[in-house]
């Protein structure tokens, strides 16, 4: 089966959105095509306090306000997974296919992986990559986070409310704003332990029960108890759908210019799936509004010059 819309946006976090909205406040027919869930990650983010205007606001309540917007004003909502892009026509995981005279790439990053034993065979029981989603099921719980940027610090505050401590292991230095640091240190909870990495994730043939590490500056290795690990460790582009469109850069993210045009004409990027500096809620959601607009003069020429 294949539809037809004015414009075709690639994922339904904050800038896919927020390109839809958009793209449909200026006529175009629109549609977002998500896999996982309406608002990306910020269903797997506990708060937001960096987005102007919001003081503070659950994930999941702006996730939920920026779909109910964007479909308000006519942009229909499709869940379905994207396979590859031929020409201006997304073809997805079950065959279908999505075209549009412009097309939107808004599909974000996936969190990295620790890539060490234990990890994968304990995703679900321990192991998890969304505090909000997890966190939980830990009640009174010893739990490690992994990471020290502010995800990993705002998810080692927000697990407090569950835990009964929190163990923050950190490779180096913290990199987290001052604020969020600042916060964290002053939680009676959370443990800020530098220098140390995980070596393997341990359990005991149910769930996750310990995880060895090791002092980076001592090389000395031993066993933490813990009942939980959260990987907070960077994410990596989603665009293996693109590889053979020549838009990514060496990593795999894409690169456009200020107008959020790619190398291919009538395909834009917006978001944390870009080669950009800053990748935050408000930074995606003007890549999206910047991009909707570049979309809807680029049809507006294509219509004229028929």
């Amino acid at each position: 089966m294949e539809r037809q819309f004015d414009l075709v946006v690639v994922g339904g976090g904050p800038a896919g959105l927020s390109a839809a909205i958009y793209g449909a406040r200026s006529g175009l027919s629109v549609a977002v095509l998500e896999s996982y869930a309406p608002g990306g990650k910020l269903v797997k983010t506990a708060h937001i306090e960096n987005y102007p205007g919001i003081e503070s606001m659950e994930g999941t309540t702006l996730a939920m306000n920026l779909l109910n917007h964007a479909t308000h004003l006519g942009a229909e909502y499709i869940v379905g997974e994207v396979s590859k892009i031929e020409g201006k026509t997304v073809i997805c995981t079950d065959d279908s296919k999505i075209t549009g005279k412009a097309l939107i790439l808004a599909t974000g990053t996936l969190e990295r992986k620790l890539n060490i034993p234990g990890e994968e065979k304990n995703v679900g029981r321990g192991v998890s990559y969304c505090a909000i989603c997890d966190g939980a099921f830990f009640k009174n719980k010893v739990i490690t986070v992994i990471g020290g940027g502010n995800s990993a610090l705002e998810e080692a505050s927000y697990l407090t409310q569950f835990a009964s401590k929190v163990n923050v292991l950190v490779r180096n230095e913290l990199r987290a704003d001052k604020n969020i640091q600042d916060e964290a240190y002053a939680n009676d909870k959370i443990e800020i332990m530098k220098k140390i990495v995980p070596l393997e994730i341990l359990d005991d043939g149910k769930r996750v029960n310990g995880i060895r590490v090791k002092n980076v500056v001592t090389n000395e290795e031993y066993v933490m108890e813990t009942s939980a690990v959260f990987p907070y460790v960077g994410s990596d582009p989603i665009t293996s759908y693109a590889k053979d469109l020549g838009i990514c850069d060496e990593h795999g993210y894409i690169v456009t210019d200020e107008e959020m045009a790619t190398a291919v004409e009538g395909i834009f990027a917006a978001g944390d799936v870009r080669k950009k500096t800053i990748r935050q809620v408000v930074t995606a959601a003007g890549d999206g509004a910047i991009a909707a607009q570049s979309a809807f003069h680029y049809i507006k020429k294509h219509d004229e010059s028929k």
